[in-house]
């Protein structure tokens, strides 16, 4: 075991290798706040640019400690990307770091789409508007296929990985499997495969530096945890009631504010439900929201939840912030005595709060305990097959994308989309093009299309 990871500022490292600084707080809000401007294209977007970003560009954190969070992220209720990112920034910065971490991550996106939910509400589609998020879209899809490329291939190690990664996106893409089942029935896989065949299934092959590399990352595969990583019960409960009661604090005090009936409280209510029982993600709540929001309480008319989507596919931030929409427009169509901006605006907040503070309680809560998990050898067989499977589930986000992308309605093939992404995809594999100018130029593109008259 080499040095805990609070001495990871020294450059004295095994062998030849030399351990990356350690980034200071400021370096790391700067960071956590550019994300919140770039992170376009849901889930699978916002966890390539941290891979790029934090495994890859700046070496924050290890390759297979990356893979480690991002299994459990993917095993919690609600948006997995913005886990994943309190996550990170806890291991590296302890809780304040994760607080920086995870509300950058949103509030970006939190301002951008109660302007543009504003402007929908009061004044319908703007083109301009639309002609931008147009040419974004081919760019989110080039920078989710350069990380399906580069996660694929340092997770998937031989064959078998393959063929789980294989079945993973066949069992979740045609066969609509619930995603929880499909990490289980990989962890088994990996558990049972790991007593047949260690040399395969172990998690070990791959890690740490390869034989290039000299440069170890700051929280590196063999470091021990931080000390404030590590669990207690003490610890537990006060994350516990801390957390607990800055999700449910709001919302009580709606509900003495307007009554217990009314429109922004239910809302509170419900999409405190909603966050403690979707698994899966964005996609996996997207179709239980609006049958509720459309039909049990009347909040949205048809077409209004596509609408949002199509806001939120295109807007920086987690795809899930398409909730934030649905607030914002139920609470303008009912605003129940309030005049319609000021109640579409509480509805938005209070969304918002339900949707993303309990990820901050799942992520202090049961980080302590999956940091411990890391050096047990009997799990790292399960985890090695369930990182394959996470591997299928990302590309399977992807292909939902570059189908509603390079052809839209599954009927034409948008040749504009293709060529853009193509371009762009083509410059950060080969030119090592960043993400921000990528992201910049291609909505440019799909602005001057719209002024030439062409979209």
């Amino acid at each position: 075991m080499r040095q805990s990871s609070s001495d990871t500022s020294s450059s004295a490292t095994d062998g030849d290798s030399k351990r990356k600084p350690n980034s200071s707080f400021a370096e790391a809000f700067r960071f956590w706040l550019k994300l919140g401007f770039i992170s376009f294209g849901g889930p699978a977007g916002q966890i390539a640019i941290m891979q790029t970003e934090l495994v890859e560009k700046k070496r924050w954190i290890s390759q297979a400690r990356f893979l480690h969070a991002l299994n459990f992220c993917m095993l919690l209720p609600g948006p997995e990307a913005i886990q994943l990112a309190i996550y990170c920034g806890w291991l590296l910065h302890k809780t304040w770091g994760g607080i920086v971490a995870g509300a950058l991550f949103v509030i970006p996106s939190m301002f951008i789409l109660w302007g543009l939910s504003f402007v929908y509400a009061a004044y319908g589609n703007v083109p301009w508007i639309a002609a931008i998020f147009y040419g974004l879209k081919p760019a989110v899809f080039a920078i989710v296929a350069y990380a399906v490329l580069r996660i694929g291939r340092k997770a998937l190690r031989n064959p078998i990985m393959w063929i789980i990664a294989a079945a993973s996106f066949a069992g979740i893409f045609f066969l609509k499997i619930p995603f929880p089942l499909i990490v289980l029935g990989a962890g088994i896989i990996g558990f049972i495969g790991g007593k047949l065949s260690p040399t395969i299934f172990s998690g070990d092959e791959g890690h740490g530096p390869s034989r290039g590399e000299k440069e170890l990352s700051v929280l590196d595969d063999d470091d021990e945890s931080p000390e404030h990583a590590k669990p207690s019960l003490g610890r537990a409960l006060r994350v516990c009631l801390i957390w607990g009661s800055f999700w449910w604090a709001p919302i009580i005090v709606l509900g003495f504010w307007r009554g217990w009936d009314h429109t922004l409280f239910r809302e509170g209510l419900f999409f405190s439900k909603a966050a403690m029982v979707t698994f899966g993600g964005a996609y996996a709540v997207l179709p239980y929201v609006a049958q509720q929001a459309l039909f049990h309480y009347g909040w949205l008319k048809p077409g209004q939840m596509m609408d949002g989507l199509g806001l939120a596919e295109t807007t920086p931030g987690p795809l899930i912030m398409v909730l934030q929409f649905v607030g914002f427009v139920g609470a303008w169509q009912h605003p129940e005595g309030l005049p319609p901006l000021l109640a579409g605006t509480v509805g938005a907040l209070i969304t918002t709060w339900v949707t993303f503070t309990p990820c901050f309680l799942w992520i202090f809560l049961g980080g302590p305990y999956i940091e411990q998990l890391r050096g047990n050898v009997k799990l790292a067989t399960a985890l090695s097959a369930i990182t394959a499977a996470v591997v299928g589930v990302v590309v399977n986000l992807a292909v939902w994308f570059a189908l509603n992308t390079l052809f839209p309605g599954h009927a034409t093939i948008d040749w504009f989309a293709i060529g853009l992404s193509g371009v762009a995809l083509v410059g950060m594999l080969r030119w090592k093009w960043d993400v921000i100018p990528v992201v910049i130029g291609s909505g440019l593109c799909g602005l001057v299309l719209h002024l030439l008259g062409f979209k």
